[in-house]
């Protein structure tokens, strides 16, 4: 009877255990994605950024060779 007592207790525990993996898991799985889709938008602000200073550099570059042939 002690036997069945002590590995329903450690049953217990174990379920405990889990439970607890569960939880931090799941913060950790919400951390994870709410730091992926602020690293999305980041990618996205700058990918905006890179194609705006190309423009630019691209408008300079047709400004020079003009001013060459001139």
């Amino acid at each position: 009877m002690n036997d069945t007592t002590s590995k329903i207790n450690r049953l217990e525990e174990q379920v405990s255990e889990l439970l607890d993996l569960c939880k931090r898991l799941g913060e950790e799985n919400s951390n994870l994605r709410a730091q992926m889709q602020h690293l999305s938008g980041e990618r996205a602000s700058l990918l905006e950024q890179k194609e705006q200073v190309r423009t630019q550099v691209e408008g300079m570059i047709t400004r020079l060779r003009s001013m060459e042939t001139a």
